[in-house]
């Protein structure tokens, strides 16, 4: 079995020991934010439009509700804080992308696809003009994002043959790292956010739009009658119609339970580089970084001038906890990749470490759905690209909601639900023997055995 570069380059263990030392187990993005004291739901209420889940999703429904209907009345309950779970610790990478990437979305869709890339495309460019017309200060900036080679197979992967290709020596004159074989930027196709900062601006939107907004609010159920009937512990909303972004965490509706799976992705922030080790490794462009590996590294630049660098490690858990946060092995691991990609940067230290759960599902991106008579719509199954995807997502959902027929609920992407996860224990079977091909794979220069090609043979993704 071949070593990868990350193998055949450790750096000394005393490097990444003392690079983890003092670092702290919190999120870099939550850390020292101000919040706005937002209330709990207590007694009876009534609304147009309840949303559950303050991450993205919820937040992004609640303002397009808003957008396109002033005058309805729309309610957000949120179980904890608005954006403590995937939304605010996400690396924050704003991709145009609705399907996962080009290759998912190619072999899912192929009919509809440039329809699903022109739909992303205009996604993002409203995004983007959304922050602008708010004022949001999210630290956006579209920059774009390099894909690179670090094993020699993965070459061919970036189509050497077509314009935008970066060889050696142009890849590394934009960043410097030695195991960069060869490199494409995508210049617009991928924004830069801070994740946290998008979860309150948006909730600053969403309340100066008139939404009611409410935390420590967890719904504990949903009545069905002539009204829906949302409870939460101290009171309950009657409405018309409900939206679910509950994402990671267990849907309301049964029929939802197996459709995603908890996967944990840990990352590092480093302490602000000084101007000589800037220099160093070059990155004047402030791009998004990722490898082509199965298991793969994303890297980016902050605004105060650190790097995030997560990925690699993806572990399945049965359930959300803080107990999963905490996997000194995965941080190290990380840290000795971190010195690797950049060994020009030893003695940098690691300010912040931390984990989240992404809702995986088996197409890789979203999936959408109606429930109780059309009246309760819902989206989740991100898979870690969520940050852009879920603007798209709300105008899905409202879509959905509202009975009428767009562009949008005519996709199959949106009208057939993906194959649901086979319960434990054989998920979790399946999982840690998807994880250990996909590592075997990286090991054989790419080549994926029976296991991996029968999956992609049934769709159930497990692509990166």
């Amino acid at each position: 079995m071949d070593q990868t570069v990350f193998e055949r380059n450790r750096p000394a263990a005393g490097v990444v020991i003392e690079s983890l030392r003092g670092s702290r187990p919190a999120v870099f993005w939550l850390d020292g934010l101000t919040r706005p004291e937002r209330p709990s739901l207590v007694g009876p209420h009534r609304a147009d439009l309840v949303v559950v889940g303050g991450g993205y999703t919820g937040l992004w429904t609640a303002v397009r509700a808003k957008e396109r209907d002033p005058e309805r009345r729309v309610i957000v309950l949120e179980a904890h804080e608005f954006g403590w779970a995937a939304s605010g610790r996400n690396g924050g990478f704003c991709a145009a992308s609705i399907t996962h990437g080009e290759e998912n979305g190619r072999r899912r869709w192929p009919d509809e696809y440039e329809t699903l890339a022109r739909l992303g495309d205009q996604n993002l460019d409203e995004l983007e003009a959304t922050v602008q017309r708010y004022g949001m200060a999210v630290e956006f900036e579209r920059t774009g994002e390099l894909s690179v080679a670090v094993e020699p197979h993965q070459i061919e992967w970036l189509e050497p043959d077509v314009p935008g290709f970066l060889d050696t020596a142009a890849i590394r004159a934009e960043v410097n790292s030695p195991t960069y074989l060869a490199g494409r930027w995508d210049r617009s196709g991928t924004a830069m956010v801070n994740p946290a900062r998008l979860v309150l601006e948006l909730a600053r939107v969403a309340a100066e739009l008139g939404v009611e907004l409410y935390e420590h609010s967890a719904v504990t159920g949903i009545d069905r009658g002539p009204q829906l009937r949302v409870r939460t512990e101290r009171g309950w909303v009657r409405a018309s119609r409900v939206a679910l972004a509950t994402n990671v965490f267990p849907s309301l509706l049964r029929r939802n339970r197996l459709m995603t799976v908890p996967v944990y992705d840990y990352a590092l922030v480093t302490e602000p580089l000084s101007d000589t080790q800037w220099a160093e490794i070059g990155w004047q462009h402030r791009q998004g970084l990722a490898d082509l590996a199965n298991q793969f590294h994303y890297y980016r630049v902050t605004a105060d001038g650190r790097i995030l660098f997560g990925g690699y490690d993806a572990i399945r858990h049965r359930a959300v906890s803080p107990v999963h946060e905490e996997r000194p092995a995965t941080y190290q691991r990380l840290a000795e990749h971190f010195f690797t990609t950049f060994p020009q940067l030893e003695g940098l230290r690691f300010s912040h470490r931390w984990a989240g759960a992404i809702d995986t599902s088996t197409q890789f991106c979203a999936f959408y759905g109606l429930a109780a008579a059309g009246r309760i719509g819902y989206a989740a199954g991100f898979t870690g690209l969520g940050v852009g995807a879920s603007r798209f997502a709300a105008d899905v959902v409202l879509d959905l909601l509202s009975g009428e027929k767009t562009e949008r609920t005519e996709l199959e992407m949106v009208r057939r639900r993906p194959l649901p996860f086979p319960p434990d224990p054989i998920a979790a079977a399946g999982v840690a023997a998807t994880k250990w091909s996909l590592d075997r794979a990286d090991h054989h220069q790419g080549r994926r055995n029976l296991l991996l090609k029968t999956l992609d043979a049934v769709g159930l993704g497990f692509d990166s």
